[in-house]
């Protein structure tokens, strides 16, 4: 059972990165190493309460933004503002609006993509990187070849594609199916109503569902290189193995495009796996984000 939603105690900024403005939630020693987290569909940085507190207080400066096109931060138009690389350079851009050359990044889900794609691609910038729940992205077209079944898991990603169906058919009845999905696909408390209810005011904004659709629209058409680089920081991956979208097989074949990489399967946790075993995987992420070096 997830435990009670709380909301952490954060500090709320603005900031600007790659063009445009973002919000995020905030804390931390000002000076402690920097860690973003990252995440994923349809959530935003609320989507980290459980872990914002421990993280801070391990001594780690926790910055959780609402990535381009969710709930406070801007909502550019256009499905080629979402393409994976500007993803990525939003990290970067938010971390160096921080003052930051390094630092390290967690992410779920759709925030697990871009933290595999960071890793690869800017280990320059990047100390480490932790994935709850979310592939490498060059991984997911020759998995689903090679097992059919993840493609009918996949089956919303091309529903996704399609113009303005998939927003009259996420927004209906106040945005009926994308509450339901959650609740069904977690475990029973994952989320509570009142969290169901931030969730929706954050659905509810003007624009937004159109952007959080865009990531998926944008991933068809603009996708990772074929032939991505190995990833030679270290990496960790947490994986609720009760996942009803992704396939565990998927955690291997993103390992084995790491240098340095490990797994911890959670068997009993579904793709929410930091609403559903908070205390495993916040100790988890304690452990292995508190040993990067301070930012510069």
């Amino acid at each position: 059972m997830a435990e009670t939603s709380e909301m952490p105690s954060t500090e709320s900024l603005r900031l600007r990165a790659n063009g445009i403005e973002f919000h995020a939630a905030t804390a931390g020693p000002p000076d402690g190493p920097l860690v973003l987290l990252l995440h994923g569909f349809p959530e935003f940085w609320y989507g980290w309460r459980r872990q914002i507190g421990p993280l801070a207080a391990a001594g780690l400066r926790v910055v959780a933004p609402d990535q381009r096109g969710y709930n406070l931060s801007d909502k550019p138009p256009g499905v080629a503002a979402y393409a994976l690389d500007t993803l990525a350079d939003d990290v970067l851009g938010l971390a160096a609006a921080l003052g930051r050359e390094r630092f390290a990044v967690a992410g779920h889900d759709w925030g697990a993509v871009v933290a595999w794609h960071l890793a690869g691609r800017n280990p320059n910038r990047v100390e480490r990187a932790a994935v709850l729940n979310g592939p490498h992205p060059a991984t997911v077209r020759p998995f689903m070849r090679a097992h059919p079944s993840q493609m009918l898991r996949s089956w919303y990603a091309a529903f996704f594609q399609a113009p303005a169906l998939p927003e009259w058919t996420l927004g209906a009845g106040d945005f009926a199916w994308l509450r339901a999905s959650l609740a069904r696909s977690a475990r029973p408390g994952a989320f509570p109503a009142d969290d169901l209810r931030r969730y929706r005011d954050a659905w509810a904004r003007p624009g937004a569902l159109t952007a959080m659709l865009n990531w998926y629209r944008a991933l068809a058409r603009h996708g990772p290189p074929p032939r991505p680089p190995r990833i030679r920081v270290p990496l960790r991956v947490v994986w609720g193995d009760r996942d009803p979208f992704l396939d565990r097989g998927l955690v291997e074949a993103g390992l084995a495009l790491c240098d340095r990489g490990e797994a911890f399967h959670l068997p009993e946790a579904t793709h929410w796996v930091q609403h559903e075993e908070p205390d495993r995987v916040n100790r988890l992420l304690v452990e292995f984000l508190a040993a990067a070096t301070p930012g510069s």
